[in-house]
């Protein structure tokens, strides 16, 4: 009799861990969160790395540097924000990752699904040649521009497939500060070399 209700007890134990392992998935594509209390969480981050939160115009509204390798937890309070969308980015090595919020009437809603990845370029200086790629998948325009001494020097705009890959030679008999600036979608990225 004893090891019958053990086993019912076990069996109605793990039913109702499956009900709350599928309501916590479930709920994982879009919560809602009291705005005071907002809790962001990004894995394999590095000291160094840079975590901002952006209205939908861009305008940086906080930034911080990650202080130390890990796991990143933070809690914002997002209270004092008016109804709106807003992003929280953390910019590493070589991506950005960028979660989306909507805040509204003192509640913060994430929806997982709009979560996405910005790869940024890559720039290499090999003494006189300049050598930028950069996966573009939207195939979204670039453009790109040089400089030398805060002069422009260089502009193109360029239609790109998924990969770009440019190369750029410059006059070796120039020496001094270059730039390589790239635009896209609405971003900058830059690179600061000499020659």
């Amino acid at each position: 009799m004893m090891k019958t209700i053990q086993k019912k007890a076990l069996v109605v134990i793990f039913i109702l861990g499956s009900f709350v392992n599928y309501a916590n998935s479930d709920m994982d594509f879009n919560k809602i969160i009291n705005a005071k209390k907002v809790k962001v969480a990004f894995k394999n981050v590095k000291k160094g790395h840079q975590l901002t939160l952006k209205n939908k115009k861009g305008v940086q509204l906080h930034s911080e540097t990650v202080s130390k390798t890990g796991l990143l937890t933070k809690v914002f309070d997002l209270s004092s924000l008016k109804d709106g969308i807003y992003t929280i980015e953390l910019e590493k090595d070589y991506e950005i990752i960028v979660r989306t919020l909507e805040v509204n009437n003192n509640n913060v809603i994430f929806n997982e699904t709009s979560k996405k990845v910005i790869f940024k370029p890559v720039f290499r200086n090999e003494e006189n040649i300049l050598k930028i790629s950069k996966i573009n998948f939207q195939k979204k325009p670039m453009k790109i521009a040089l400089y030398f001494d805060d002069e422009i020097i260089y502009s193109e705009t360029v239609e790109s497939d998924k990969i770009f890959n440019r190369v750029y030679k410059l006059d070796k008999k120039i020496k001094g500060d270059y730039s390589a600036v790239l635009y896209i979608n609405n971003r900058s990225f830059f690179y600061n070399f000499k020659l």
